[in-house]
């Protein structure tokens, strides 16, 4: 079931989706080659502690860290460790805060140094596409069109949307109904009312869209060993249109 979010418990979200949007700009600054993923995480954590909030993903259902960092072919769910960053990767790193009751969640995708063009051109696709998607996330459209609009554009582009995993609700719990795919036919689904929040999040890979699980347990990675990026920002439905909370 949808829950959906009176203007006041919007305004509680703010202030999470407001640490999460605070520790990606930080995080953002200090990517570049010769750092480890942990210590991105150290830096994550650090920031949402000292605003009084906890991270959303450290022990979610047995996660061992604060953030997700997502190096390379890794889809989502990368554990952070002392892998040292080198020029040329790319690294998504996906962020949870909790406070007042509420959490806030969003992902970004950056280059670290020089890159390749393919890597260039699918990080930006992937945060495109995320805008493409938000132009339905309106009162009276179906969820599918979301979905629908994010796909065309990743495919228009030479690129393949993941279809394990996908965004949704948020608010109380980390993850609420309903689930958005970022794919599909259009006018599918449910019907979009002010009051729903929305975590949407393109997955979009340079090659096929099959995916594999580490040993770990969590880490998901690209079957055929080809890049993957994600774009991920929590969306409140309103009555003047989508509103993004962690932007």
């Amino acid at each position: 079931m949808v829950e959906l979010k009176s203007k006041a418990e919007i305004e509680r979200m703010r202030k999470a989706c407001g640490i999460v949007r605070e520790v990606l700009e930080k995080v953002e600054k200090e990517i570049k080659p010769g750092i480890t993923t942990k210590s991105i995480d150290i830096l994550a954590e650090n920031i949402i502690v000292s605003r009084s909030a906890r991270p959303s993903f450290k022990n979610y259902r047995g996660y061992p860290a604060s953030i997700c960092a997502s190096v390379n072919e890794v889809v989502v769910h990368g554990i952070p460790s002392d892998y040292v960053l080198k020029d040329g990767d790319i690294i998504s790193v996906d962020v949870g805060a909790y406070i007042d009751g509420f959490h806030g969640d969003a992902a970004r995708t950056f280059l670290v140094g020089e890159c390749s063009e393919v890597a260039k051109k699918l990080v930006d696709v992937t945060r495109e596409s995320f805008f493409k998607g938000i132009e339905f996330a309106k009162h009276m459209f179906r969820l599918s069109d979301i979905s629908h609009a994010i796909q065309k554009y990743v495919e228009e582009n030479g690129f393949e949307v993941i279809r394990d995993y996908y965004g949704h609700g948020i608010g109380r719990e980390l993850h609420e109904d309903p689930t958005i795919p970022n794919y599909g036919k259009p006018n599918r689904g449910i019907r979009l009312r002010p009051g729903m929040v929305l975590a949407i999040e393109p997955m979009v890979v340079e090659k096929r869209y099959t995916v594999k699980t580490l040993e770990d347990g969590w880490t998901v990675v690209t079957e055929d060993g080809g890049l993957a990026a994600h774009y991920e920002n929590t969306v409140a439905i309103t009555t003047n249109g989508p509103e993004i909370l962690t932007l």
